[in-house]
């Protein structure tokens, strides 16, 4: 699959996050819209396999596609983006300061989030014949979803916080492995291979991904979930967003960076 030693391919990571800091806002708002969008989609068919097997598993082996389709065609996610975007800011590249990382951070979170509301609005009007049925099943699962992930967690209260912000960072150590596996190969099936096994692992999981939840809850929300928009900003996406910064960053891009390119001296022998 033609591997990449990890000097290799962390040196690409902290490349990849100084080019997305440079990006024309047109071009990071594009491609953030289209990666939510992508990822919905991969949503709604996960949990339509799932569904219609009884078998979630099934639905976290397929859900991957999605990932790897919107990575392939170098669309971004806000989770890539919080680990890749840092490591060029602590390697001093030139002209990247923190004011441009956040820059580029809001921008990826509205196009991701302008994205997945698109899918979110286009699955409900189908789903429902244009709000003349209730959805049917799938319909029914994800507004359990979003009333167990919001107002489940509200009802344990800080250590309902709690758990939703460790589920963020348990999700991000898993997607930003999987980011980071679509550059340790310079072939198509090595790169999707690296990236689907955390992938998976974090869906069946059923970690919280912030760019996955985009949809999910609005979805939920237009098929009747007993939740508002404040449970779901507070109790999942604003606690989910910052879980998945803390841990995709410490979990994988400080750990990657700080022994494959600050390296530690080396013992001396003599």
């Amino acid at each position: 699959m033609a591997y990449l030693v990890p000097s290799e391919f962390v040196t690409k990571m902290v490349d990849a996050g100084e080019s997305k800091i440079y990006m024309a806002t047109r071009d990071a708002l594009i491609r953030a819209y289209m990666a939510g969008a992508i990822l919905a989609l991969a949503a709604v068919f996960a949990v339509s396999v799932s569904v219609a097997t009884g078998v979630p598993l099934i639905g976290a082996l397929l859900f991957p596609v999605g990932f790897c389709m919107l990575y392939l065609m170098g669309f971004d996610l806000l989770t890539g983006v919080f680990v890749l975007t840092p490591l060029a800011l602590i390697d001093r590249r030139p002209g990247v300061t923190v004011g441009r990382v956040l820059r580029h951070w809001g921008v990826v979170f509205i196009g991701n989030f302008l994205g997945a509301l698109t899918v979110a609005c286009l699955m409900a009007y189908m789903f429902t014949f244009g709000f003349n049925t209730d959805g049917g099943k799938i319909a029914q699962t994800v507004a359990q979803i979003g009333e167990k992930r919001t107002v489940g967690y509200a009802a344990y209260g800080a250590a309902g916080m709690l758990t939703l912000f460790i589920r963020g960072m348990l999700c991000n150590w898993m997607v930003s492995m999987g980011v980071v596996g679509a550059m340790i190969s310079t072939t198509v099936g090595g790169k999707v291979v690296a990236m689907w096994m955390p992938i998976m692992l974090f869906f069946f999981m059923a970690f919280e991904h912030s760019v996955v939840n985009m949809f999910l809850f609005p979805f939920g929300l237009m098929m009747g979930g007993h939740f508002t928009i404040m449970d779901y900003l507070i109790w999942n996406e604003l606690p989910t967003v910052l879980g998945n910064l803390v841990g995709g960053l410490a979990f994988t891009g400080l750990t990657l960076y700080s022994t494959h390119v600050r390296t530690a001296a080396k013992r001396s022998f003599s």
